[in-house]
């Protein structure tokens, strides 16, 4: 069975920091784009951060310089490191994959339930 399992979520005062993790089972991430998303609610769902198979990536500008994302190839793992946290960062985050350099974007090809990150004092 192809698929993502998200883990790392939690609760985390603002200026925390949590690292989150995206498992792929049934399929090897190599080669693959991958996209961390966020939705807040029911608020459409942003994407935050997209790693294209040559390793360049893309962070969209409200994380910048706060979240980073690498790859363990070995563990067929993603991780997203999530630092200086803010209320806004509250959401719960999914990482998706395509089998194709592509965008990261809702036709990306797998997808994980997500894990919940709330950030409050």
């Amino acid at each position: 069975q192809l698929q993502l399992v998200e883990s790392g979520g939690g609760l985390v005062q603002p200026g925390g920091s949590l690292r989150l993790s995206c498992a792929a089972s049934g399929f090897s991430l190599e080669g693959h784009t991958i996209g961390w998303f966020r939705q807040v609610g029911r608020e459409e769902r942003e994407m935050i951060l997209c790693i294209h198979p040559d390793g360049t990536t893309y962070y969209v500008d409200s994380v910048k310089g706060r979240f980073t994302s690498s790859k363990d190839n070995a563990k067929n793992t993603v991780s997203l490191q999530t630092n200086s946290l803010k209320p806004e960062d509250t959401g719960v985050y999914s990482c998706a994959a395509a089998p194709r350099a592509q965008r990261c974007d809702g036709a990306m090809d797998y997808w994980g339930k997500g894990t919940l990150v709330t950030v409050s004092s």
